[in-house]
């Protein structure tokens, strides 16, 4: 046997664990790591994923919470996880794509450390005040902060409720208190009760508490309405602030070097549930628009949401800490 055969019949040994491996994924649960706080619009989104894959995949789906950070502990977690398919990432604009115009010291790199799976969806967020501000539209908002600069509040928990709420300063000239919370249940609860004046979230964290009175919604940070919120103004409408666009995304990661079998065991699954009926119906009432795509796909959405977000955060002055 010549030199060339032997090396072929090495390379195909050396290949069979990784073929078996994917040709049986799952064979036991699969931990999927959210990487903010129960009740989060990252975790809505999780949990409902995570239980059509389970159903999809025949095993298991175990959600785990890892807030914190801006969502890095949680993202580290996996980036440094083995490359198996078993433990995923429900990864956000905040940990893949804003991070390093969040923090000075990243544990990971969201380009090199992630294999993209799919993206998820996205979803826009509601620009909302306590109802004791005497202000009933933005631009009364606006005014009111121009009174009195410096003295109103805004909560935070991620980099696009951050980026949102400090581009609608810059643009508009107001100075606002930032008041930074590790989780958004935490936030919009003191947006109730007053501590806070400002909280701009995602429609899965907000519009529940809108629609029952608690909060007065502003404006919503996409460019078109909100179907579910069809009377809430777009910024550019209530502010006349035409450049004025920010939404949340959230896409499925596994650690780099995962094989490319098993993402793309990953990627039907994700596919499959997108196009769920009931997958459809529960996301519906948050607002989620839903857009799986290729792995390929997702790694150039970072790319370019990196660029934008990093540009997002230094107009707005945001800088890293």
């Amino acid at each position: 046997m010549d030199i060339s055969a032997r090396s072929l019949i090495a390379l195909a040994l050396s290949l069979m664990p990784v073929i078996a491996s994917a040709q049986s994924f799952p064979s036991r649960p699969v931990r999927m790591i959210v990487p903010f706080a129960p009740a989060s619009a990252t975790d809505t989104v999780g949990r409902i994923i995570a239980q059509k894959l389970q159903e999809i995949l025949g095993q298991p789906v175990l959600v785990d919470n890892r807030a914190g950070a801006n969502g890095s502990i949680g993202a580290d977690a996996v980036a440094k996880a083995t490359p198996d398919g078993y433990t995923l990432l429900v990864g956000t604009n905040t940990t893949n794509a804003a991070i390093n115009s969040l923090q000075k010291k990243v544990p990971y790199d969201f380009e090199k450390d992630f294999a993209p799976v799919s993206f998820i969806g996205s979803i826009p967020l509601l620009v909302c005040v306590n109802n004791d501000v005497p202000a009933r539209t933005l631009k009364e908002f606006i005014a009111l902060a121009k009174a009195k600069p410096g003295t109103l509040s805004f909560a935070t928990a991620s980099a696009s409720q951050r980026v949102s709420s400090e581009m609608l300063a810059s643009m508009t000239g107001i100075k606002l208190v930032h008041v930074p919370y590790k989780s958004s249940p935490n936030a919009v609860t003191d947006l109730i009760s007053g501590q806070v004046q400002m909280f701009t979230a995602d429609l899965a964290v907000t519009l529940t508490h809108v629609k029952s009175g608690k909060v007065r919604a502003l404006a919503v940070t996409s460019t078109q309405r909100s179907s579910l919120a069809p009377d809430v103004p777009t910024v550019n409408e209530a502010a006349d602030l035409k450049s004025y666009e920010l939404i949340a995304w959230f896409a499925l990661f596994a650690p780099a070097a995962t094989p490319r079998d098993v993402v793309a065991r990953l990627n039907d699954a994700v596919r499959r549930s997108a196009e769920a009926k009931e997958v459809r119906e529960r996301f519906a009432p948050i607002g989620l628009e839903l857009a799986p795509g290729t792995p390929e796909q997702l790694a150039a959405r970072v790319k370019t949401e990196s660029a934008k977000w990093t540009r997002a955060m230094a107009e707005a002055g945001i800088e890293a800490e």
